[in-house]
């Protein structure tokens, strides 16, 4: 079992937003990357999907676009972005997504000998778009993962991997330590998955901090490709 990573995708099959106004490398961008999919993908491994999924601000909305993957290959797991307006009770969605589709929200699953514990996030200190106003949710984002860690326990056999997904970077450009990161460093995860960035500006995507792999994968970061990081 393989285990890929992509995010940001901001499909928009019910709402008037094509993401080529952004400039026109997104030009017919979900083509790109469903042909990186399919060239990739098995039936047995898995795909992480960090936030930003839909444009649409209703539910139905959402869920077109969620259900425009369902021809494409590999267990999907998906967490909540900033714009991800339609996800809006987390009961109706699991209930109406389809086999092999699973919503993480402040909790985790388990897939094999592979752990994955998800929440969406916030913006946190030292990064530009940082205000006192940020600092109510950030603690209660850190709150939400202290619930998902919980869950991680209740699961987590010796040898398994634990993969955490969430949607905003869990440090700033400098990766100075936050609450996100001491949680992580101390329920012992293997690997973090964020997006949420874009455009220009210098973010690695893929770096270390003590002894834990940070992977982001925003697509048109990755050049519209899935990022393979187990």
């Amino acid at each position: 079992m393989k285990v890929f990573a992509i995010s940001d995708l901001h499909l928009s099959g019910k709402s008037d937003k094509p993401m080529d106004v952004f400039g026109p490398e997104w030009e017919g961008h979900f083509e790109k990357i469903r042909r990186d999919w399919l060239e990739k993908v098995g039936d047995g491994d898995v795909v992480l999907l960090g936030g930003d999924t839909s444009w649409g601000m209703k539910f139905e909305e959402g869920m077109y676009d969620v259900l425009s993957l369902c021809d494409l290959p590999g267990e999907k797991v998906f967490v909540r972005g900033n714009h991800d307006f339609w996800w809006s009770g987390i009961m109706r969605i699991r209930e109406s997504a389809p086999r092999g589709f699973h919503f993480l929200q402040n909790d985790c699953l388990k897939l094999g000998n592979i752990v994955i514990a998800g929440s969406r996030g916030w913006t946190v200190p030292g990064s530009a778009d940082f205000t006192e106003h940020d600092t109510k949710l950030y603690l209660r984002e850190a709150e939400r993962f202290k619930l998902a860690f919980k869950e991680v326990e209740k699961v987590r056999g010796e040898g398994d991997k634990l993969i955490v997904l969430l949607h905003y970077p869990p440090f700033n450009v400098k990766k100075e330590d936050t609450l996100f990161t001491a949680l992580f460093e101390e329920n012992k995860a293997d690997m973090v998955v964020f997006g949420h960035l874009h455009g220009a500006g210098f973010f690695p995507l893929r770096c270390e901090k003590e002894g834990i792999e940070y992977f982001l994968t925003s697509c048109d970061k990755t050049r519209f490709t899935l990022t393979e990081i187990l």
